[in-house]
């Protein structure tokens, strides 16, 4: 009884193994988005989370996500506007911004994901300012891997500063102190 039990419990798991889908993320540029930067990612989400990426065409950034100012682009309204069923990392290079209170209707952030959902938006702007290209790579791909994260359902670390789900607070500092690394309170969540 054992042994039939056993082959039982083999046979579904190699079903289920082999006719189980990889996730793949949707990477959308919003506006002009360098090539490098979209291949990059892509390269960079397949090696962390293992998920297949697929970059799609451009979209163009229009007046209805600007933020109050009309100089910034709300992430709140992008990510309500472009909400999908699928999983999608948003990539512009414009400034965005979120309502972080009614005294401050636009604070400047890097990103801003659904936390559990399917779609979250990066910029650019605010990571690149006076930092070698390196440097600015290091910190898209942490800020892509931390939004992907919040979609996943985890919420921002303070079990370890140098963890990539650690809040950044407004500060490239904290962003530049973390490592592309989930500590392991953070990778049991979405194991």
């Amino acid at each position: 009884m054992k042994k039939i039990s056993f082959i039982v419990v083999l046979l579904f798991l190699t079903f289920s193994f082999v006719n189980a889908k990889p996730k793949t993320i949707y990477i959308q540029p919003l506006g002009d988005v360098k090539q490098e930067y979209l291949d990059y990612i892509k390269t960079s989400v397949k090696k962390f989370y293992g998920y297949d990426c697929v970059i799609k065409s451009k979209l163009n950034l229009i007046t209805d996500v600007l933020a109050g100012s009309g100089t910034r682009y709300e992430a709140g309204k992008i990510l309500k506007k472009y909400n999908s069923k699928e999983n999608v990392l948003l990539i512009t290079e414009k400034d965005i911004t979120h309502r972080k209170s009614n005294d401050i209707p636009e604070w400047g952030v890097f990103g801003l994901g659904f936390r559990p959902g399917k779609t979250c938006v990066i910029s650019t702007f605010r990571l690149k300012k006076n930092v070698s290209k390196a440097k600015f790579l290091e910190r898209l791909n942490k800020v892509a891997l931390h939004e992907i994260g919040h979609n996943l359902g985890l919420d921002h670390c303070t079990n370890d500063k140098e963890c990539m789900m650690t809040s950044a607070s407004g500060t490239i500092k904290q962003v530049d102190r973390e490592k592309i690394w989930f500590c392991s309170k953070c990778w049991n969540q979405i194991r």
